[in-house]
């Protein structure tokens, strides 16, 4: 029991002491008005919140609930920082990524806050033979350069290697990532990568460059296709185990193999589950380092992206806010390196507002908000402490499967992590469609009127491997036929909502079903008849109470005058002449999709 010291101020002495149990009996009060008679612990688990990964959010947390000792910044299991002094020297490192050859764009980047460079090259992407007008003005022994070439990692190291020779950089003074990643490419693509290029590059970066790491551990793969957190880090300690396999029978020690990678993951705007990742991840790789007899080298070097599943294409701009929460979530759990993808990454290149605007979200965050003066603002949070451990746990747990199954590469080339991907990427898919996972400006408060925001095509990436997904996938699909539709004929396939009864009694269903429509692209009808909507199909909107007195004889007379199918939006129910219902928590992709067929809408 800890005491505190008697400071004199005894704010709270005059009201007894509370204890779990009378928050249990409180609680239970309030559930019991909703029907649901619960008591003691039962209570708080009725409010708790199921994630993936069988992890579960509690409502309340308390002292009891600490979590293993994470340790101090700094030191193994580096649960709290890989650095001592966290990301206070300056903030986090603001790194910009670039898939074009646009030495325009990168000056002005380095010119206004980014302070290194996450260069795609090779196919799709910067043609190695480039990188030096890349990279023309650039102060290399100040801005980090970090490639993601995928196959051609050695011939683009080189040439970086030579860049670097030629305009006389000291090697000690280079930063950076060669970026080589044979099992992250494999992931990718399908194809597989020669490991053995990849021991010369890790030697000579040891010998010459010092602060150069040759290997990114790359687990935007495995979110990008569906991964849940657990999976995610599960693969990446995988795929860091296999290649620290690979260094050392090669010939590097255990340390000098671990300071040749850094590991990527992604950020979204789930900040708690984003933060317990990244520390979770420093807690496993401290574990390999430890059983691999090198426990001081097991300080993960993180780079945080802003997750590209979960960027839309409609309504694009609140992908600002996402993007803000899970670079907020990336600083706050200790990622030492934040790449902030623009709002527009989705639709195609960004333009020079939307690069503004991603690399000040990292400014606003570290010299307004003052994010970085704090070390690990997270921790010593109860609930962020258990979350960090139970992932952890989830994860070690994945990873063990994977290495009783081969290691990474015998379960990417099984199909046995695609299978595994695949199945959490259902289950998400379920919570998405029925928008208990709710996606803002797609399947909640869309805009039929907004205008498309337009970009030029972006190169489209490699495939033949892990697929890649995205939240709003399903939505987008019945949009674009709606879109299609509106092209074809000069106007949106139509339902009309038929109001029962004053405001009070249907404006909350009214705007509930108007929402559900207009997630799939039919635009709602309220004002006239049904007569003079134009639609086909009809959506009946009051309360329980009104039903039971007119939904019958309302729908009756609506097929009469010509629809071919009535809604009722609320529960189910026994109506003669009502087709089908929408409510909350119903099949919003299922429903939307008959529809659309319904009216012949391809």
């Amino acid at each position: 029991m800890t005491v505190l010291p008697d400071d004199g101020l005894s704010l709270a002495a005059e009201f007894p002491d509370a204890n779990l149990d009378q928050w249990h009996s409180l609680v239970a009060g309030v559930l019991r008005k909703s029907g649901k008679e619960v008591s003691g612990a039962a209570a708080e688990d009725a409010l708790s919140t199921a994630l993936e990964d069988g992890l579960r959010t509690r409502p309340l947390y308390t002292a009891h609930d600490a979590a293993r000792d994470p340790g101090f910044p700094g030191f193994a299991p580096f649960v709290r920082g890989a650095r001592a002094e966290g990301n206070t020297t300056g903030g986090w490192d603001v790194r910009q990524r670039h898939a074009v050859t646009d030495n325009a764009a990168v000056l002005t980047d380095l010119e206004n806050g980014v302070t290194s460079l996450w260069l795609v090259t090779g196919d799709g992407g910067i043609p190695v033979a480039s990188l030096g007008q890349v990279l023309d003005g650039v102060y290399l022994d100040l801005a980090p350069v970090v490639l993601d070439a995928g196959d051609q990692f050695p011939s683009a190291a080189q040439e970086l290697l030579r860049i670097y020779g030629e305009r006389g950089i000291d090697g000690k003074a280079v930063r950076g990532s060669l970026g080589a990643d044979p099992l992250g490419h494999e992931a990718r693509t399908g194809e597989v990568s020669d490991f053995a290029p990849v021991v010369p590059l890790a030697r000579r970066c040891a010998e010459e460059y010092p602060g150069l790491r040759a290997v990114t551990v790359d687990a935007l793969p495995y979110h990008e296709a569906g991964g849940s957190a657990a999976q995610e880090l599960g693969a990446s300690i995988a795929t860091g185990v296999a290649y620290l396999r690979g260094l050392t029978e090669a010939g590097l020690s255990v340390e000098q193999a671990c300071a040749q990678l850094e590991f990527r993951y992604a950020a979204t705007a789930d900040q708690f589950l984003t933060i317990a990742k990244l520390r979770a991840a420093r807690r496993l790789w401290a574990r390999v380092a430890e059983v691999c007899g090198a426990s001081g080298a097991g300080a993960q070097a993180q780079h945080a992206v802003v997750s590209p599943v979960m960027m839309t294409r409609r309504d694009p701009w609140v992908n600002m806010l996402r993007a803000t929460i899970a670079t907020l979530a990336a600083g706050v759990g200790g990622a030492e390196a934040v790449t902030v993808l623009p709002f527009d990454h989705a639709l195609g290149l960004p333009d020079a507002f939307a690069r503004r605007i991603a690399r000040n979200t990292s400014t606003i965050l570290v010299e307004e908000s003052h994010l970085s003066r704090v070390i690990d603002p997270a921790g010593g949070s109860w609930y962020v402490e258990q979350l960090t451990d139970e992932l952890a746990e989830a994860a070690w747990r994945f990873f063990r499967t994977i290495e009783r199954d081969g290691g990474q590469a015998a379960v990417l080339r099984s199909g046995r992590l695609r299978t595994d991907l695949a199945t959490t990427w259902a289950q998400r898919s379920k919570k998405l469609a029925t928008r208990r996972e709710p996606i803002t400006g797609v399947s909640e408060f869309p805009h039929l009127g907004e205008k498309p925001v337009q970009r030029a095509p972006a190169s489209e990436p490699r495939t033949g491997g892990l697929p890649r997904v995205r939240r709003d996938e399903a939505y987008e699909e019945l949009r674009a036929r709606s879109d299609a539709h509106l092209a074809a004929t000069g106007s949106r396939p139509r339902v009309f909502l038929a109001a029962l009864g004053p405001a009070a009694a249907h404006t909350a269903r009214l705007t509930f079903a108007a929402n559900l429509f207009q997630a799939g692209g039919i635009e709602p009808v309220t004002e006239g008849t049904f007569e003079e909507s134009g639609a086909t199909e009809v959506c009946l909107c009051s309360s329980d109470a009104l039903y039971e007195e007119r939904a019958e004889e309302v729908a009756a007379a609506l097929k009469s005058a010509g629809a071919q199918h009535v809604f009722l939006a609320g529960r189910p129910g026994q109506y003669s002449g009502v087709d089908s219902y929408v409510f909350a928590g119903c099949d919003a992709v299922a429903v939307l999709t008959a529809t659309l067929d319904r009216m012949g809408v391809s």
